[in-house]
């Protein structure tokens, strides 16, 4: 079984792993000794930070464990509020005109703006899970758990969601969008950018960045194609937020150009749908129910599973399975929130969607 838990020291060698395998251009995990503890122990503080009543300069990381083999193959973080300690950039797309009436000429022309529209905000970020661990349903639970710790603990968070989308690079992490303002204003190559952006170095953007909007028929074509795009590894993720209800409305990354998306936590998917509910413990009653993804009340002892699990109109109770309680650290009567694997049944499955209505 994998869990979903807060990361811990004792998980610093596996964080670093992951910081090297996901490569450049994920730059929330730089591959940097220092910055990567101070990740972890900004997270041990969030978890452990009792009685907040809104969203500050938390930022929580949990890892999935496979029970197994004790090893973490995979990471998924939220920052409850971007941009308070660090400025948070971003380009907005829009348009403007050139036009006359007297030479009847009219023109309109996409324009990229320099802004911190989304300051104070809360991200979802630093989804990675490591090769040996994709397939199934592994992907899918490490991003909707965010969701359902959300809709638990809301006074934590803002109630917009954003996630910044991964942009096009190659390989050897050549983005096109950079190219075109290395050229022209930066002399710095993505990586190293990308690198400086992740240990928290930011003044060398508001230093050189060009304050006046771009006019993106200036840029070269390979720039002008990328904007709004994501990298090839990133369109599952992109699409798994999108089926939640995210859309991007024209802000984009500032070095790759890749596509930032939002969402109000009332309105995602997972979160709108889940139900909370005290719990029975019944091996064959929960083995007979659906895939859902499960997590437990609490903050600093958090822990989430996804695991077959049956409703119980009559008793108005989750029934779980000892195994599925036990990796929750749960008993009868405890509270757990919940929402199925599969959303699209919530269409289908009358019953369900009444039961949802009436419980929230």
């Amino acid at each position: 079984m994998n869990i979903i838990r807060p990361i811990t020291k004792a998980d610093y060698n596996a964080l670093k792993e992951i910081a090297v395998e996901s490569g450049i251009g994920f730059t929330s995990l730089p591959v940097n000794d220092e910055l990567l503890q101070r990740k972890i122990d900004r997270a041990e503080t969030a978890f452990n930070k009792a009685n907040v009543t809104e969203p500050g300069d938390e930022s929580y990381l949990f890892v999935m464990e496979d029970t197994a083999t004790g090893q973490v193959v995979g990471t998924t973080g939220i920052e409850a509020a971007v941009g308070i300690d660090d400025a948070f950039y971003h380009y907005h797309l829009s348009k403007v005109v050139h036009a006359s009436r007297e030479l009847n000429i009219h023109n309109t022309v996409d324009i990229l703006t320099f802004c911190n529209d989304y300051t104070g905000v809360t991200e979802i970020c630093t989804l990675f899970l490591r090769e040996q661990a994709r397939g199934g349903i592994n992907g899918r639970f490490l991003s909707k758990v965010r969701f359902l710790f959300m809709m638990e603990h809301r006074e934590r968070f803002s109630e917009t969601v954003i996630a910044e989308m991964r942009g096009v690079s190659d390989e050897e992490g050549r983005s096109p969008f950079w190219e075109w303002l290395e050229t022209h204003f930066f002399s710095l190559d993505f990586p190293t950018a990308d690198y400086l952006t992740g240990i928290g170095n930011k003044v060398f953007i508001a230093e050189l960045m060009p304050k006046y909007p771009i006019y993106v028929n200036l840029l070269s074509k390979e720039a002008q194609d990328v904007i709004g795009e994501v990298h090839e590894k990133t369109r599952p993720a992109l699409q798994l937020l999108e089926e939640e209800g995210f859309s991007c409305r024209g802000y984009v990354d500032i070095f790759d150009a890749g596509p930032t998306v939002e969402a109000n936590l009332s309105h995602i998917r997972t979160a709108q749908s889940s139900l909370k509910l005290p719990v029975v413990i019944d091996d064959s009653a929960a083995a007979q129910g659906q895939t859902h993804y499960i997590i437990n009340t609490s903050i600093s002892d958090f822990r989430a599973v996804a695991t077959e699990m049956t409703l119980s109109e009559e008793q108005n109770v989750a029934v779980l399975s000892r195994q599925a309680a036990a990796a929750l650290n749960v008993k009868e009567g405890d509270e757990v929130r919940f929402a199925p694997s599969n959303i699209q049944r919530l269409i289908k499955d009358t019953h369900y969607a009444t039961y949802t209505f009436y419980k929230r």
